[in-house]
């Protein structure tokens, strides 16, 4: 491990996202509530493109932002906003337009938690460690995974909902307090910063990148989405199982091996990752026990383990520095742009096929995406994607 990583600075921002991450990651018991008020897998499904989609609508605006002025009052706002609107989920006890409402506004404080936290990390590390740093970083994002799961299960088990609502208000308040001591680490560009929000989304080098985001970020949704009432339903496998053996595999991967794609090359650990990443979802589809639940958990862990901080550095890598903001606001915008496709889509592959039939579809979407991704780097095949003069050594 480097430990010249851990700067002050970097170890207060990793606090802020752990405990921003507990906040929302309590949220992967949401469906149940949602089931208990009547509604169906579809219902779950529009209730979660809902969020993205207002996490979408305000990506441009937090880029511009976060270039123009910086990145600490962005993840001072969103920290407020989200301490207030999880203290809205305790007054939802029907289905109707007011949980859209809350889901809306919940999509806001997302965004800019989720693109100026990170973008806060990226901008800390040296390029060279960039990779691993994120890695590193990752792992206060990926503990929320295991906890979240497992504490909500706890919870549950003992409570209801309420209780678990205002366990997800105590964390943000702890994060949103922690904030305050992340002193600003780029000098604000002012009104005229940054180029547009859309030059990042149009260059070039970048756009095979952002193909795989929206693969991966597509994937996710599934089982971050529907995971809950798969075990609901099937009776198989605890929420807190898989993402507790999911977390456990991508620490571990980024605390030993996390220097491996700075070392040998990203896309060279990147595509195994892919891999064991479209293995875990077949697992899972084909899961007939709860040790093999724990098993597809493991496998999607250690795809992700590697995936996103990879396809991080190379998108924070290749954008150029004034335009670095808006690229990290595209960058975790992408992901909402996976669940405002995947809720719905597999919502109704499940309501008109099988939770294994969804599975299955996913395993092979990875597959043929990492495929495509590598035929536009010209990795596999065909002319290498053009480089920017500014790409990093990631």
């Amino acid at each position: 491990m480097q430990f010249s990583l851990l700067t002050a600075r970097f170890i207060i921002a990793w606090l802020v996202s752990l405990f921003s991450g507990l906040a929302f990651f309590l949220f992967v018991h949401f469906p149940g509530y949602v089931e208990d008020l009547g509604g169906s897998e579809v219902e779950i499904g529009l209730l979660v493109a809902a969020t993205a989609l207002a996490a979408i609508a305000i990506r441009p605006q937090i880029g511009k932002e976060m270039d123009r002025r910086g990145r600490r009052p962005i993840v001072l706002t969103g920290g407020a906003i989200n301490i207030l609107v999880l203290l809205l989920y305790l007054t939802i006890n029907s289905l109707g337009p007011w949980v859209y409402v809350v889901r809306i506004f919940h999509g806001f404080a997302e965004a800019m938690l989720f693109a100026s936290i990170f973008t806060y990390a990226a901008d800390i590390l040296p390029d060279r460690h960039r990779t691993q740093g994120l890695a590193l970083f990752g792992i206060s994002g990926m503990l929320p995974i295991a906890l979240g799961g497992l504490l909500g299960d706890f919870i549950l088990a003992r409570w209801d909902f309420q209780a678990l609502f205002m366990t997800s208000v105590g964390f943000a308040v702890v994060a949103f307090a922690l904030s305050f001591a992340l002193p600003e680490v780029i000098e604000p560009a002012g009104r005229d910063g940054g180029t547009s929000f859309l030059a990042p989304l149009r260059q070039r080098d970048l756009l095979p990148v952002w193909w795989m985001t929206i693969v991966f970020s597509l994937a996710l949704a599934a089982y971050f989405t529907f995971l809950r009432t798969f075990v609901d339903e099937t009776g198989i496998g605890t929420v807190g199982g898989f993402f507790a053996a999911y977390s456990a595999t991508a620490i571990v991967l980024r605390l030993t091996t996390g220097w491996l794609p700075d070392r040998i090359g990203p896309k060279k650990v990147l595509y195994p990752a892919l891999v064991l990443f479209a293995a875990g979802f077949a697992t899972l589809a084909g899961a007939t026990s709860n040790g093999v639940v724990l098993v597809a958990g493991a496998l999607c862990g250690a795809g992700h383990g590697y995936a996103f901080p990879i396809l991080y550095a190379l998108a924070f890598g290749r954008a150029e520095l004034k335009n670095r903001g808006s690229a990290s606001a595209i960058f975790t915008g992408l992901f909402d742009v996976g669940a405002l496709i995947g809720g719905p889509t597999f919502g109704w592959l499940i309501a008109a096929f099988s939770y294994e039939t969804m599975f299955l579809v996913v395993a092979v979407w990875i597959l043929i995406g990492g495929a495509v991704f590598a035929v536009w780097e010209g990795d596999l095949g065909g002319k290498k994607s053009p480089v920017s003069s500014h790409r990093s050594p990631v």
